[in-house]
């Protein structure tokens, strides 16, 4: 393969660092810029040798290929630039192109499809030479693979770039309100990516959403209901594992043993145990597969620090708070659940406030951060945080600093749940360090 330059402008991005990661595996001469602020996606770039420049010092080579992430519109200074002198891909446009030359494998839908992405993952590499892209930041490739799973996003119809061998989607509920205006332009997005996929759609057939997709032969429908093709029939769920019967089209195929912890596990495992099933992967290996998973990179990630539990969960959508706190209240039944949020753009707060509030509420005690981000704010919607505090009466706001740990750590013992897309992992570790003092 010939050796080529790549610069990313946004390096850091979750999926912009999985695809440096497969470049620079594949030999070519990756480097990129980004903010000079920490984020957890760089640590495997630096680990990799990758050079990371500053935007303000950021030199683009004349013969470079240009990735530019998707949060940098055309009027950021390196993209105006870039547009001049480079060969410019978007970020999903090149990655519909390079997953071309691969059996790929897409994952989308609104929420799940970073942990399933991981799922698939680490059953395909159970059976056979297996790439990934995961939207944790996390990307392999080697030059024998052959299967490619790949984390595909819905946002501004992104994932119409793809055009997989089979796909997962794990549910349909309208997210992304700052393009989406309606749920009938939500779910059309859908539509138009499902029938681009070549074979078949391993599609959640328990979501009243998902079933307004017009049915076709493509379209497998997997979950716990008896009006789906993959089903999974006498359930048992404990704090550490679950183990359910496999049915396909009413007959019994395999009782499955799965170390997996939480209801939406099981169903993004029924999805990837379908796709082991049109490859012809052996059951035993499907199983297998699915248990040496380790889970993702900030997906209920768990941390036991003496008396105190700290989970890190990128969950920014109402549905999405709301199952992992079910999660860690059946995970830890006996403690305290203390939830710690903040949200990611302002448009999301403003349609799903009372949705948030009512999730939220599933925990012990609420606190709140404020929004921080570049992308949070948007023309038309003047809120902040206490937005969503007024419809909890019982919430606290606190700072993402020193004073903010210190009235957290005081909610000790107990399970401390951040939630967020952006980067409030940063807040966990001032509570640890408090906790020690």
């Amino acid at each position: 393969m010939m050796k080529n330059k790549f610069y990313f402008i946004g390096i850091k991005g979750t999926g912009m660092a999985a695809l440096a990661l497969i470049l620079n595996k594949l030999d070519h001469n990756v480097s990129g810029c980004d903010l000079e602020k920490h984020f957890f996606t760089e640590d495997l770039l630096v680990e990799n040798n990758i050079e990371i420049q500053s935007f303000e010092n950021a030199i683009i080579p004349a013969d470079a290929t240009v990735i530019i992430g998707n949060a940098f519109l055309e009027d950021f200074p390196l993209v105006i630039k870039a547009r001049k002198n480079n060969i410019c891909y978007r970020y999903h446009e090149y990655l519909g192109l390079f997953m071309e030359n691969y059996h790929t494998i897409c994952v989308t839908g609104s929420h799940g499809k970073t942990t399933t992405t991981g799922m698939l993952s680490s059953m395909m590499s159970n059976f056979g030479e297996t790439g990934y892209l995961i939207g944790d930041g996390s990307g392999k490739i080697e030059k024998n693979t052959k299967y490619f799973c790949v984390e595909a996003d819905e946002y501004r119809r992104h994932f119409l770039a793809y055009h997989p061998n089979y796909a997962i989607v794990t549910n349909i509920e309208i997210d992304h309100v700052d393009y989406f205006k309606t749920e009938e332009d939500y779910q059309l997005a859908y539509e138009e990516f499902i029938n681009q996929v070549k074979e078949k759609v391993l599609i959640f057939g328990d979501d009243e959403n998902c079933r307004k997709i017009k049915d076709s032969d493509k379209l497998i429908w997997y979950g716990i209901g008896d009006n789906n093709d993959l089903q999974a029939k006498n359930i048992v769920e404990t704090t550490s594992d679950m183990s359910f019967d496999l049915y396909y089209l009413n007959e019994f195929k395999y009782r499955f043993n799965l170390n997996l912890v939480g209801r939406h596990l099981l169903w993004n495992a029924l999805g990837v145990i379908g796709i082991g099933m049109l490859e012809n992967v052996p059951f035993e290996i499907i199983e297998d597969g699915l248990n040496l998973f380790k889970g993702v990179k900030r997906r209920f990630v768990i941390e036991e620090h003496g008396e105190n539990v700290f989970i890190d969960d990128y969950a920014h959508h109402p549905t999405e708070v709301a199952i992992t706190i079910d999660a860690a209240r059946t995970r830890y039944p006996n403690k305290k659940i203390v939830a710690i949020f903040k949200p990611h753009r302002v448009s999301r707060v403003y349609k799903f406030a009372k949705e948030f509030a009512t999730a939220l509420k599933k925990a012990d005690e609420i606190f709140l951060c404020d929004f921080t981000s570049i992308d949070d704010k948007e023309d038309g919607i003047d809120i902040d945080i206490y937005y969503l505090k007024d419809m909890i009466e019982e919430s606290t706001v606190i700072e993402e600093d020193e004073s903010g740990a210190y009235i957290l750590s005081k909610e000790s013992p107990a399970v401390f749940l951040f939630m967020s897309s952006k980067d409030i992992y940063p807040l966990a570790e001032m509570v640890k360090r408090s906790q020690n003092h």
